[in-house]
């Protein structure tokens, strides 16, 4: 399974941006999508993250400024991040907890992680 994320840049403080990230591979189905960041010195977080049938999770910090959706036909989550800070300054990475069947009917489960998106937000 592959993630391919997009929409990271440079944005000045209180601007927006959108990223996206499409899964790809053996899938037959995917119930958590999500993401997370990573800031110069410190811990991966949790961003947000989304359940097949919608339900939403966001840390404290991003809720009401950040809006975690998903498009489960084409296994795509999108992040659109509004009144950005510099604080929000990070890579983001995405990830998919996915399961696929083989031809036995065994289930393969996993997390899949995308390779990351740089966000820079300027004072």
């Amino acid at each position: 399974v592959q993630l391919q994320a997009s929409g990271g840049g440079l944005v000045q403080a209180g601007g927006s941006l959108r990223l996206s990230c499409a899964a790809s591979g053996q899938i037959s189905s995917i119930n958590v999508m999500g993401w997370h960041r990573q800031a110069p010195g410190r811990e991966r977080e949790l961003v947000a993250d989304i359940k097949s049938g919608g339900s939403t999770d966001y840390a404290d910090s991003m809720r009401g400024r950040f809006t975690i959706t998903r498009d489960n036909a084409k296994n795509t989550v999108y992040l659109q991040m509004n009144s950005l800070k510099p604080e929000d300054t990070a890579v983001y990475y995405c990830n998919a907890d996915y399961i696929y069947y083989t031809d036995e009917g065994t289930p393969i489960v996993g997390r899949a992680w995308g390779r990351g998106t740089l966000v820079t937000v300027s004072s």
